[in-house]
């Protein structure tokens, strides 16, 4: 349903309003077609939110994630990709990924608030009431997906309420209007009151492609994971591995190659024709194209020109039997076991990115996994580490090896909490490969597993560019220069 939906959103251009250059909340700009002219029924309302679906796009947080930390190396026909910037742990106001993220969102933000804000002006008809209940609950959880995002990437502390945060915007604001950051805290507040009011009125729809009840539920406790809450992350990560049970060997295939979507709560579908229908920005955070062009030029095999592959300590954390393995090791790839002495590494050591190969016929364009049952067993897993229930834990770590080995895979066993949560680490780098959760996944529990981004010496021999502690500094991104030169109000994060 979503593939026909996206063909009309071109229909939808004439209402849309464009984030100015200059700052990405100035957008009340003159003689652009108002939400009173625009919307005038359900049905605008309708195109209404399928355009602002179409603004959100995680390729860029993939990009930034793999080559910022430690899930890509240099590949064999790299023509300096990355090399200058989030490879060396080049992290500052006038980096690409900062700019792309504040900009992304925000603009997701002002479609999705015009949205809301015409919806007050339209009294439905009789008969569309409940599709008029559906698109505000879904403008509501999308609203607070992009202040998460937003905020998850820009707090320095999101366990601490008082913390700097970002600008909540969840009204259309003047062109002239220059705001301030709200706390942490505050922008929690926002968000999880957008959730509360978008429950009641959604649709508990089964189509993974819309905003569900079941979106909410999985986004409720990802914020309670990242703010430590974890007895409330855990009930919630509970509910939804029962509604949605882990991918078997050959569903978990077919997850990735878009031909099924088991245990998936909620993604961003990918087709031919859409926005998204090409390259994309080869090697920046400006990407916004086909997820695989993050990582190769022509296709996702050895012959597609990979300028990116998989990193060797990630590499060497997968094991055959594992289908993340075939899923993540593309089966052309040449794989030298000696790769550490080999004089010619890179010619006889090339381990191509499988996970984006493509679907629909178009090589490397995929749907963009948001929310999927393993996080939630991971969820629960994590929870039960801090509750210092390290059997427990390791049971969840159980639970999702044997889904993904098919087959009885031994107890861990854990002698301490730090243990634990590294080996939760490992396994989340394992199971999200690609996905865009690394750095943040480093961020919140990094210091607690005492690990940060840890490269191969082959890996990291090009710039010396080895390691970075999560302690780290830039492990909070900075509010990037588009709006420190538009807002004189804005403060930056510390050290930046």
């Amino acid at each position: 349903m979503m593939k026909n939906y996206k063909k009309i959103i071109g229909l939808f251009l004439a209402f849309s309003i464009a984030v100015s250059c200059n700052d990405a909340i100035e957008i009340d700009q003159p003689g652009r077609l108002g939400a009173e002219q625009a919307f005038n029924s359900v049905a605008d309302l309708q195109l209404g939110l399928l355009g602002a679906y179409s603004n959100y796009d995680q390729t860029p947080e993939i990009q930034f994630n793999a080559i910022f930390t430690d899930e890509l190396s240099i590949g064999s026909d790299n023509g300096g990709q990355g090399l200058g910037g989030d490879y060396a742990f080049v992290l500052n106001p006038g980096s690409t990924f900062p700019r792309v993220l504040w900009t992304n969102y925000y603009a997701a933000l002002n479609s999705i608030n015009r949205v809301l804000v015409a919806a007050e002006g339209i009294v439905p008809e009789a008969g569309d009431q409940a599709q008029y209940n559906d698109i505000k609950g879904q403008a509501l959880a999308l609203r607070a997906y992009a202040h998460f995002q937003l905020l998850s990437y820009l707090s320095p502390d999101l366990t601490d309420d008082s913390s700097l945060g970002t600008i909540i915007l969840d009204f259309v604001p003047t062109i002239d209007q220059t705001l301030p950051r709200n706390t942490t805290g505050e922008v929690f507040g926002s968000i999880l009151s957008d959730l509360d009011s978008a429950e009641p009125l959604l649709a508990d729809a089964a189509n993974a492609t819309f905003v569900s009840t079941s979106f909410v539920r999985a986004l409720k406790a990802r914020i309670a994971l990242y703010r430590k809450q974890y007895t409330q992350a855990d009930a919630l990560a509970a509910g939804l591995v029962s509604d949605f049970p882990l991918a078997n060997r050959s569903q978990y295939v077919n997850l990735f190659d878009d031909s099924g979507n088991s245990e998936v709560i909620f993604k961003l579908e990918r087709t031919v024709g859409d926005g998204y229908d090409r390259q994309g920005s080869t090697g920046s955070a400006a990407a916004g194209g086909w997820a695989g062009a993050n990582f190769a030029f022509v296709n996702g095999t050895i012959d597609g020109s990979p300028y990116f592959e998989i990193g060797r300590s990630l590499f060497n954390l997968l094991d055959p039997n594992d289908v993340r393995y075939d899923v993540n090791v593309h089966p052309t790839s040449l794989i030298n076991p000696n790769y550490a002495t080999s004089p010619d590494a890179k010619g006889t050591d090339i381990l191509v990115v499988g996970k984006y190969t493509g679907s629909e016929g178009q090589p490397l364009m995929n749907d963009l996994k948001i929310f999927r049952s393993a996080e939630m067993v991971l969820i629960r897993a994590e929870a039960a580490v801090a509750a210092n229930n390290l059997a427990g834990a390791a049971g969840y770590i159980k639970q999702l090896r044997d889904a993904r080995f098919n087959a009885a895979q031994p107890l861990p066993t854990y002698a301490s909490q730090q243990i634990a949560y590294a080996d939760i680490l490992n396994e989340r780098r394992i199971e999200f490969a690609f996905e865009g959760h690394r750095y943040l996944d480093l961020k919140r529990i990094g210091v607690a597993a005492n690990q940060g981004v840890l490269r191969d010496p082959v890996d990291c021999a090009i710039n010396g560019a080895c390691d970075l502690a999560a302690s780290d500094f830039r492990f909070a991104a900075p509010i990037p220069l588009v709006e420190l030169n538009a807002n004189p109000v804005i403060q930056q994060n510390p050290q930046y």
